[in-house]
């Protein structure tokens, strides 16, 4: 029998904040894309900001009306990558497989590493007392014979949780779930599930597996294991040893109609993609957009240019049209992701002598790295001039950045 651990931060990126922050801790935070945008969007928010109502993907604006009290900071993507490599480096020392599943979540093989480090429950009780001494966060930890059991067991109790769950315990903990709760079940999926008549995670499992891979191929089949919490895929150190796309993508708070709101949202996604690909020394060469409505209808189209970029503007330029070829303009828009792919490795130490967007992008880089995500703004956002739109108010530009000089 395998033992599986999955580790699973919780709120990442508000915890990092709150971490390097020790006065932010117990205070409700919002990372937002950019807070200084009028329709800038929360990315994360504390435990405290979501017991308020706060939801990824709301709109600054909205947020800090379910919030006012919340503290907004902008997200730190350099900080989130090390302290992700950090808590590996922390997992690394209880077993040689450790697999990265995301940013904030990595699966740990515990398999014959009873008798050297005791009980899995002894060690995960050791993972997260290390991870909050060393790093600063806190984990929500699941295990269970298999990856899709322990990611699941994980999902149980937030934060700081601990679950051990058995194969015999299956349909007794998860069975009576919605559907939408297992592991690889999205929205879409949901809703034809749904309209299959499947609504508990049970009734998925008692389904006839002939009948789900009829519909949905191989993916039926697939989840009809993880219904009865089957899944013998390896627990692999060397999954993310070449990335293949990097992207993100938001589900807004309400329908999206109007182009101005969407381009806002698809340059912040291009900006977010891009800045994450130049520190991981990436360039791709393919831009995806995916679209979904609020019908649950959704799109994903591609187009693949001759030199590889990891710039803002060649991406959101790309996304943008792909949005107005395919996307009718009188559909409401409830999701929108961006994501680079067909990656290439860079050398950030090689400058192009006559690559002005490199330098360019090259000093901005820098000047975020040592000074903040919001020490640069885009100018495009502001409203008039030296006015911008902030937590529901406006504000002069000069005051905000430099209050200690005004």
């Amino acid at each position: 029998m395998r033992t599986i651990l999955l580790a699973d931060m919780n709120a990442f990126f508000a915890s990092v904040t709150q971490a390097l922050e020790p006065d932010l801790q117990g205070k409700p935070l919002l990372i937002a894309g950019d807070i200084k945008k009028r329709r800038g969007i929360i990315l994360a928010s504390s435990y405290e900001a979501k017991r308020k109502g706060v939801k990824t993907g709301m709109a600054v604006w909205e947020a800090r009306a379910f919030c006012p009290e919340a503290i907004l900071r902008p997200p730190n993507y350099a900080a989130y990558l090390d302290f992700s490599t950090r808590i590996l480096m922390i997992l690394q020392d209880f077993s040689p497989l450790v697999e990265p599943f995301s940013i904030d979540e990595a699966f740990v093989e515990l398999t014959g590493t009873e008798t050297l480090l005791g009980t899995p429950l002894e060690i995960a009780r050791s993972i997260k007392k290390r991870i909050k001494e060393e790093v600063g966060v806190l984990c929500s930890v699941g295990i269970g014979p298999s990856k899709v059991i322990a990611k699941m067991a994980a999902e149980l109790q937030k934060p700081d949780g601990l679950t051990i769950i058995n194969a015999a315990d299956v349909s007794r903990l998860f069975w009576p779930l919605p559907v939408g709760e297992l592991y690889g079940v999205g929205r879409q999926m949901e809703k034809h599930l749904k309209n299959m008549g499947i609504r508990t995670i049970g009734d998925l499992a008692q389904s006839p597996v002939h009948l789900l891979s009829q519909r949905f191929g191989i993916v039926g089949a697939h989840l009809y294991e993880f219904a009865h919490g089957r899944d013998d895929s390896p627990v692999n150190p060397h999954s993310l040893d070449h990335v293949k796309s990097i992207g993100h993508q938001v589900t807004l708070p309400k329908d999206y109609t109007t182009q101005q709101d969407i381009d806002v949202i698809l340059l912040e996604l291009a900006e977010a993609v891009c800045r994450r690909a130049r520190q991981g020394n990436y360039a791709g060469k393919t831009v995806s957009l995916y679209i979904r409505g609020n019908d649950f209808s959704g799109i994903a189209r591609s187009r693949t240019i001759q030199e590889p970029t990891s710039y803002p503007q060649v991406v959101y330029t790309l996304a943008r049209k792909l949005f107005r070829q395919h996307w009718p303009p009188e559909n409401p828009v409830r999701l929108l992701g961006i994501a680079l792919s067909n990656l290439v490795k860079t050398k950030s130490t090689q400058l192009a002598l006559f690559d002005k967007e490199a330098q360019l992008y090259t000093a901005i880089d820098d000047i975020k790295n040592r000074f903040g995500e919001n020490s640069l703004l885009r100018g495009s956002f502001l409203l008039e001039s030296g006015v911008f739109y902030s937590g529901g108010r406006q504000q002069d530009i000069q005051s905000a950045l430099f209050p200690k000089l005004v």
